[in-house]
């Protein structure tokens, strides 16, 4: 599901874009599995990500890779790194 990597240029996420409608932002759910601490159930967090699109490339439905940057406002702190996978293709 998500796919999470740190270098020293920072955290790298992937995640699928569900809304498109700001000026050079979109927002990307990245989706993570993890185990519960009590019940020891699996669980699917979705947790969603303002993401810097110069351009405005990105529309809803496509796989994108996310990395870590600067922070360019109060909740924007990421870019898209590269396009895996468009919503034309699938």
């Amino acid at each position: 599901m998500a796919e999470k990597h740190t270098s020293a240029k920072g955290k790298v996420l992937r995640g699928t874009v569900v809304k498109a409608a700001m000026k050079d932002t979109v927002t990307v759910a990245v989706e993570r599995y993890e185990q519960h601490p009590k019940y020891k159930k699996y669980m699917r967090k979705t947790k969603k990500y303002l993401v810097h699109d110069a351009g405005n490339t990105a529309s809803v439905g496509d796989t994108v890779s996310i990395r870590e940057i600067r922070p360019m406002s109060k909740r924007k702190h990421f870019t898209i790194a590269e396009r895996i996978s468009s919503a034309a293709e699938a």
